[in-house]
């Protein structure tokens, strides 16, 4: 309500004065969003407008021939690999805080940065997944997904370039990871429990035990037992935009999420469930990754079902 009446007082205020007074109408909703934004996500409207800020940090995640053909300007290529463990027997997985420290600030991420994450065409997890990331490293009151992506940002003809960004690496104060992850162990032991509800965040087909997945040489059909399905790709709209918080209560509690429950999310590798970590922040749910997902689970050789 406040950012309504704000927006309508600078129109009103345009109007009076003229169109040379149309930035100030910009600049106070811009302004009305920063005060008042809680979901993980900011706007195009608002990143075109803090653009140049020198403390914004912008991550394009996706593949690097992408990232060269094309890109927001002052936009940096991310892939997941940069911020991944290099040493795990996974295919994915958080590495150890002093080294992810030393990936985040050769990407130039410092302790004063704001950092804004976006797709390069239609990789939202791969995206939610570096959110993921700074989120375990503490970083998350200062790091947060452009809705939409690059899709949207074109969709509107804003700016975009084939430019490459000199990176300056950043410096951060040492740090020890959020408690955002969980293992086999913790599944196995809180998957039943009241007040928790393991979520299956691939697609129905896997959970359903129609397609294959796991670790090679162990693969297997269906689901971790007592877990519900919620396929990451809900919490976008047609367009990869966003759905509201809202919508994305309501699929949790489709998915036997009650007030005060806690959800443990899986996937294949730990990529796609961070999709749904993310909507449950937005949703104001408490959540956390079973990092290993599915191929730990099955290369444990851990029961399933159908």
């Amino acid at each position: 309500m406040q950012i309504k009446i704000l927006a309508k007082a600078a129109i009103a205020f345009a109007i009076l004065v003229g169109p040379t007074a149309m930035p100030y109408c910009l600049h106070a909703q811009a302004a009305a969003q920063d005060a008042t934004q809680t979901e993980p996500w900011v706007s195009t409207a608002w990143l075109a407008s803090h653009l140049h800020d020198p403390n914004l940090v912008l991550l394009q995640v996706g593949e690097a021939s992408q990232d060269k053909a094309m890109h927001i300007p002052g936009a940096r290529f991310v892939h997941l690999d940069d911020v991944a463990a290099t040493s795990s027997k996974l295919s994915l997985e958080l590495p150890t805080a002093p080294a992810l420290r030393q990936r985040l600030q050769d990407l130039g991420i410092s302790d004063g940065s704001r950092v804004v994450v976006y797709f390069g065409n239609d990789q939202v997890s791969a995206s939610t997944r570096v959110w993921f990331t700074l989120q375990s490293a503490g970083l998350g009151a200062r790091a947060d997904l452009l809705d939409g992506g690059m899709p949207k940002w074109r969709r509107e003809g804003r700016p975009v370039t084939d430019r490459a960004v000199a990176v300056t690496p950043g410096t951060l104060a040492p740090f020890n990871l959020q408690p955002t992850v969980v293992d086999a162990a913790f599944v196995q032991t809180h998957a039943r429990k009241p007040g928790y509800v393991l979520i299956d965040a691939r697609a129905a087909m896997y959970y359903d035990g129609l397609e294959e997945s796991g670790a090679d040489g162990h693969l297997r059909r269906g689901h971790i037992p007592s877990a519900h399905s919620l396929p990451y790709t809900d919490i976008t709209n047609d367009d990869l935009t966003l759905k509201k918080p809202a919508e994305l209560l309501a699929l949790f509690r489709k998915a036997g999420v009650k007030t005060g429950d806690r959800v443990i999310a899986y996937c294949h590798i730990g990529q796609q469930g961070t999709a749904v970590l993310f909507a449950a922040r937005a949703a104001g749910i408490d959540a956390v990754l079973y990092d290993g997902s599915f191929e730990d689970w099955t290369m444990r050789n851990l029961p399933v079902e159908r």
